[in-house]
């Protein structure tokens, strides 16, 4: 073999190490356009969680990165899930399939995006959970491409019972909605009753979309549980406080919402939830910075309040579309690896980092509702009481069936 072949084979070779090392910005962004899709409920039970105001947040998101990626322009499409699996998994595949989508920001029920989240593992596309609960995300359903980035039914139940275990309140009835998010919920919420010496005296399973829980509530009423724990939601949630306090349960029994989003508690009314304890991951009036991008929104959503997850579909497409700037490409895999490498640093939220197991590692507030005469102002709601530590919010990896934590 003389010099020049060896050389040619060398540089070959480099040539093939560096194609290796730096895919990221060869690769493009495909279609010459980035495209996200928004998937949520937009016109049933759960459509004030997330719905035309997740949208909002999204628009603003967008608009607020110029409208386009290093010259890319950026584009949201919109789905209806409506509460229905087989609809959201047929969207899912279109979307990718067929209409060159990149990534979706989801606010579905748990049993939608187990299976959105099978697709977006098999294409390699993130998938960003802003408002779906299930706690198996990030545990034994773990994927590479998902990131939990609102709470979950591990975390958000956890201080909320800890607390009143401490308080004495050591008997509890579940109240659930019957499908993925709402037994996950009261699984985790169980694990926490035990470990904490109280006990489950009963519970009961309604259907999605209820308009009557009288049987229900009677039902928990006669349990003589000191705490009735409603593992819901939406609309579902409004109807049986409401519901609740016409039965007169409150006077008797803690109604402890596992669940509660300040959208929630805005069309619910102080009157009803007034001293309800609960687990937030975001309050809009808590910085000069929160108060300023709430009235942004409020202004752009035609008077809907910021949320939790309104504000984690503003956040996560936030840092998507920095990755995807960072990386020069849409590439699902390496803009992940970017995403997870990167710490989190907007509005709402400051160097927060991403786990391995696609946990968003912020921290959590205890917070009181406050009654109505406290109110002073538009949505002044809630008296943050504390802060709750990431590390001691959220699952521990030592706890966790993640395999994408095991192997680090």
């Amino acid at each position: 073999m003389n010099l020049n072949t060896r050389l040619f084979e060398i540089a070959v070779m480099l040539g093939a190490l560096l194609m290796l090392a730096t895919p990221l910005r060869a690769q493009g962004v495909s279609g010459d356009v980035i495209k996200i899709g928004i998937m949520n409920d937009q016109n049933g039970p759960y459509a004030d969680n997330c719905g035309p105001g997740a949208v909002a947040a999204a628009k603003l998101a967008v608009s607020d990165f110029g409208g386009a990626v290093n010259g890319k322009k950026i584009e949201l499409v919109v789905a209806d899930d409506q509460n229905k699996p087989d609809i959201g998994v047929a969207v899912a595949l279109r979307w990718l399939d067929n209409e060159g989508v990149d990534a979706i920001v989801g606010c579905s029920a748990s049993s939608i995006a187990l299976g959105v989240q099978d697709i977006m593992k098999a294409r390699k596309k993130p998938y960003m959970l802003a408002g779906t609960a299930g706690s198996f995300f990030t545990n034994d359903k773990c994927s590479p491409m998902t990131t939990q980035w609102m709470v979950d039914t591990y975390a958000q139940p956890k201080a909320t019972v800890k607390a009143l275990l401490s308080q004495g309140v050591d008997t509890w009835f579940f109240l659930t909605v019957d499908y993925a998010f709402g037994k996950g919920w009261q699984a985790d919420a169980t694990n926490f009753i035990k470990a904490g010496g109280g006990k489950v005296v009963g519970s009961v399973l309604h259907p999605l979309n209820s308009s009557d829980f009288s049987s229900f509530l009677l039902t928990a009423q006669a349990s003589g549980a000191r705490a009735i724990a409603l593992a819901n939601s939406g609309s579902d949630f409004g109807n049986a406080i409401k519901q609740a306090q016409e039965f007169g349960l409150s006077q008797k029994q803690l109604l402890v919402p596992l669940g509660l989003m300040i959208s929630q508690t805005h069309g619910i009314g102080l009157r009803d939830l007034q001293n309800v304890r609960l687990t937030t991951p975001f309050y809009w009036d808590m910085t000069p910075e929160t108060r300023a991008f709430a009235k942004r929104f409020t202004e752009a959503s035609g008077g809907q309040i910021l949320n939790e997850a309104k504000s984690a579909t503003y956040s996560a497409i936030t840092h998507y579309l920095k990755a995807v700037a960072a990386t020069g490409t849409d590439d699902g895999e390496a803009v992940m690896r970017q995403m997870k490498n990167t710490p989190i640093n907007d509005f709402e939220m400051k160097d927060i980092s991403i786990r391995a197991d696609g946990q968003v590692m912020r921290p959590l507030y205890v917070a009181r509702i406050k009654t109505p005469p406290e109110s002073k102002y538009a949505f002044d709601y809630y008296e943050i009481t504390g802060t709750i530590a990431p590390e001691d919010a959220w699952r521990p990896a030592s706890e966790s069936a993640c395999d994408l934590l095991k192997s680090q």
